[in-house]
C-alpha cells in the first residue's frame, strides 16, 4: 500500500508521525533514522516524532539512544519531547506507533486517527509486533531496539514514498 497525499496536495511530502510513550526513545530513534534515509535517498517524505504520555521531567533523548544514533553520525541532543496533538493527527498522512497500546491510546484520544494509525511493524510487514521499550535498560537492549526500528524502516519508506 502506497501512502499518497490528498490530490490537491500531490507535490507535498507524505507526512509520517512516529509515536511512542514519552518521545525520548523509540520515536526519536525512528524519526532520526527515517530523516537520514530521506536525505540519503532524496525521498519526498516528512517525519516527526511525538508522545502519548510525556513525563515533563524527562524530555531529552534517552542517553543510550542518543549515543547509538551519534555512532551513526546523527545528533539528537537538541530534541525535546512533544505530545501528539490534534494538529499532528490532522496533518499526518500516517501515524506509526511503537506498540498496539499506543495505537489504542492515539485512536482513543483522536478518533480521526483511526484510519491512519498502525504499529510500525504492522505497516512494514503486515504482522503485529511491538517495538520493545528500552527505557532504563542496558546498551545491548537499546541496540536490539534500534535494530528493530532499522529493520522496519526500509519497508516503511518504500510504502510511503
Amino acid at each position: 500500500m502506497t501512502m499518497v497525499p490528498q490530490d490537491h496536495e500531490l507535490s507535498r511530502p507524505t507526512r509520517v508521525a512516529f509515536v511512542d510513550t514519552g518521545n525520548t526513545g523509540r520515536s526519536v530513534m525512528s524519526e532520526a533514522l527515517a530523516n537520514a534515509m530521506i536525505r540519503e535517498k532524496g525521498l519526498n517524505i516528512q517525519v516527526i516524532s511525538r508522545a502519548v504520555d510525556i513525563n515533563p521531567y524527562n524530555v531529552v533523548p534517552e542517553a543510550n539512544a542518543a549515543a547509538l544514533l551519534l555512532l551513526r553520525g546523527i545528533d539528537v541532543s537538541a530534541h525535546r519531547a512533544q505530545p501528539l496533538t490534534a494538529a499532528d493527527v490532522k496533518y499526518s498522512d500516517l501515524i506509526l506507533a511503537a506498540t498496539a497500546q499506543h495505537c489504542s491510546t492515539i485512536i482513543g484520544g483522536f478518533p480521526d486517527a483511526a484510519g491512519k494509525t498502525q504499529t510500525m511493524a504492522e505497516f512494514a510487514t503486515g504482522t503485529h509486533m511491538d517495538i520493545d521499550d528500552a527505557l532504563g535498560q542496558d546498551m545491548p537492549f537499546y541496540e536490539r531496539v534500534l535494530g528493530q526500528i532499522a529493520g522496519y524502516l526500509p519497508a516503511v519508506m518504500e510504502k510511503v514514498r
